[in-house]
């Protein structure tokens, strides 16, 4: 128990100081496995237990890629193939052959060497992904290219792991001969799992889901990932494949948004607790005693890697800067790179000493990356006032409106603006959304709106009002927050997806709030009056009579907003008042609108028999 409390402090205190201090949390969970490990303070863990940790660990990988599968649907795969095997092949091969001719000048066989080279080619999923989502370029266009890099390095991996035996050296190394048998067994394994999870896997979590016991949905899920690892290890193949695919085929189910809800906590703890048990397999007494090979030959895998990749960016078609953070972002070895050596080790390929510097290597180059990204960001805002994400060139311009989001919403703000001749700048994190809109005739610029640099490129500071219009409600907000700190005394006229968002927009300070749906379910409601045999001017009176009441109710709740059972009863008495408004307002005008033909007197629907236990959602609150 006091090992495992010194790991949820270290991995508790670590990465939060981390990134107080602008080096990434990734580097925090490093430096702690390191103070940790075999060679740190008190060697509080041996060599043994750190590897046990390490493989133990190596499970919040496999639930990385699942998370990764749901999040990339098949249809979303299919359209990537171009960049995953042109763009990701071309960077392994191109990658691997200038390291497997640098390796060939410490090792003895070219199939070590090459073994080596290509190892070092792979770069880490999990800590790259993790940098770019903290450096907030996975949304961007290069961090897209990224993705499918690694997509294709973790495929890749798959047979390089098998092949491990044809690499070994002929230095009476024992290894066992690869079957063709062994290969179709693989092969089949897919396809069963490929067909179990196409037309098995969501009946099954359907009839988990109907128990309506949460615990046994967590359960499912996990259940899921763990057998789909287990099949692919009996096969021989990666679990980490295997998890992936059952992600991709669970990407179009109803219940995916409830999966990665449930999995995300497990695979958070698991991939930090995988990052601290990299720092404690350290050989730090290898690095003090030859320091100037280790951190050159990792400074040497850095660029390398970060030129080619770069060079690779820039011919699909990235500009000098995203293509140069593309180049660093992927410049580490990857956990890929500690399996492959711990497998050629066992088969012959590589000696001991061999290994342990390979590690060492791999380690100090994922220490670097957020540090190397860090440097980049702020020397290219220094040098030319760029803002750090990807985004569109944006115009010059004053006494302008910046419109955040330009989905639905706002593009019906920018045609009145451009009707008008009032100039905007439309933002959208969405690359094709902007394309799309390009081909109508509209313009906005591609760039995340609720990101401090990409308002600022947008001249915010200069401009006359601020659309809030973005569909994503936490981004949303960030944008709001962000807006209303640093200019207090500028418009926002603001978008809510739901009745919960515009009680938060209020309690911002922003009055001007109007819910994406409410008008246009007056304007429905009104028609319907009508088509019931209402006047129009009875039917006019009723909606306004509503919508003021609603107004006001909207201004009382934001009171006790956040008091659940004083909300829930006001919404029970409402119906009441709604009524006796109802009433009063058709005593008043008794005789002035008399309908055109007979038709049943408003009701209002009953109360509800029970309420919600959970808070308002867009699905239960308007």
């Amino acid at each position: 128990m006091t090992e495992v409390a010194l790991l949820l402090a270290a991995m508790a205190i670590a990465p939060p100081l981390a990134r107080r201090f602008g080096i990434g949390t990734v580097l925090g969970y490093l430096l702690a496995g390191i103070a940790l490990g075999p060679h740190g303070i008190r060697h509080v863990f041996s060599s043994y237990e750190a590897h046990e940790i390490l493989e133990f660990s190596e499970f919040g990988i496999v639930l990385l890629l699942f998370l990764i599968g749901l999040e990339l649907r098949p249809r979303r795969l299919w359209a990537m193939r171009q960049g995953i095997f042109r763009l990701g092949g071309a960077q392994v091969a191109l990658t691997a052959l200038p390291l497997a001719l640098a390796a060939a000048l410490f090792v003895e066989q070219w199939q070590a060497a090459l073994f080596i080279g290509l190892a070092l080619a792979l770069s880490s999923t999990a800590f790259a992904l993790q940098v770019l989502e903290e450096q907030g370029d996975l949304a961007a266009r290069h961090g897209r290219l990224a993705f499918a890099v690694l997509l294709f390095q973790d495929l890749a991996a798959i047979p390089l792991i098998a092949l491990v035996p044809l690499f070994a050296s002929a230095t009476g190394a024992v290894t066992e001969p690869m079957d063709l048998a062994a290969a179709i067994w693989g092969l089949g394994t897919i396809v069963v799992v490929v067909l179990f999870g196409y037309f098995g896997l969501d009946t099954f979590m359907r009839l988990v889901a109907r128990t309506n016991v949460k615990e046994a949905m967590t359960a499912a899920a996990l259940l899921t990932v763990v057998t789909v690892s287990l099949l692919m290890q009996k096969a021989g193949l990666s679990a980490s494949l295997g998890a992936f695919i059952a992600g991709a085929l669970l990407a179009e189910s109803s219940y995916r948004h409830q999966l990665e809800a449930d999995i995300q906590p497990f695979q958070g703890l698991l991939l930090g607790l995988f990052f601290t048990a990299i720092g404690m397999s350290l050989n730090v007494a290898l690095v003090l005693e030859r320091p100037f090979l280790v951190f050159g030959l990792a400074m040497a895998l850095v660029a390398v890697k970060a030129v080619i990749l770069y060079a690779l960016g820039r011919r699909a078609g990235l500009a000098e800067r995203p293509a140069r953070r593309l180049g660093l972002s992927l410049s580490q070895g990857g956990e890929f790179g500690f399996v492959l050596f711990t497998a050629g080790l066992s088969a012959g390929v590589i000696d001991d000493p061999t290994s342990d510097l390979l590690i060492a290597v791999v380690t100090i180059s994922m220490a670097a990356t957020p540090v190397l990204l860090a440097i980049e960001r702020r020397l290219a805002a220094r040098a030319a006032g760029d803002p750090l994400l990807a985004f569109d060139q944006l115009p010059n311009r004053d006494e302008h409106v910046v419109i955040a989001g330009f989905g639905r919403f706002g593009q019906i703000v920018a045609r009145v603006l451009r009707g008008k001749k009032i100039p905007f700048i439309a933002l959208d994190i969405s690359a094709e959304q902007v394309e799309l809109v390009k081909n109508f005739g509209a313009q906005a610029f591609y760039g995340d709106a609720s990101r401090a640099e990409i308002l600022e490129a947008a001249q915010i500071a200069n401009a006359r009002a601020f659309v809030l219009a973005i569909d994503d409600i936490d981004a949303s907000m960030r944008a709001a927050e962000f807006v209303k700190r640093r200019y207090p005394d500028m418009p926002i006229y603001a978008r809510a997806r739901n009745r919960n968002h515009a009680l938060r927009l209020l309690d911002l300070g922003i009055t001007t709030v109007q819910r994406e749906t409410f008008l246009s379910a007056l304007e429905t409601t009104r028609q319907v009056l009508v088509g019931l045999g209402y006047t129009e001017r009875e039917s006019e009176r009723v909606t306004k009579t509503f919508r003021a009441h609603d107004e006001r109710r909207l201004i009382e709740d934001y009171a006790h907003y956040s008091d659940m059972e004083k909300l829930q009863a006001k919404a029970r008495s409402d119906v009441a008042t709604l009524e006796r408004l109802f009433e009063e307002d058709a005593a008043d005008n008794l005789g002035n609108d008399a309908p055109a033909r007979p038709a049943k007197p408003v009701k209002a629907p009953p109360p509800a028999q029970k309420e919600p236990e959970k808070g308002p959602t867009s699905n239960e609150v308007a």
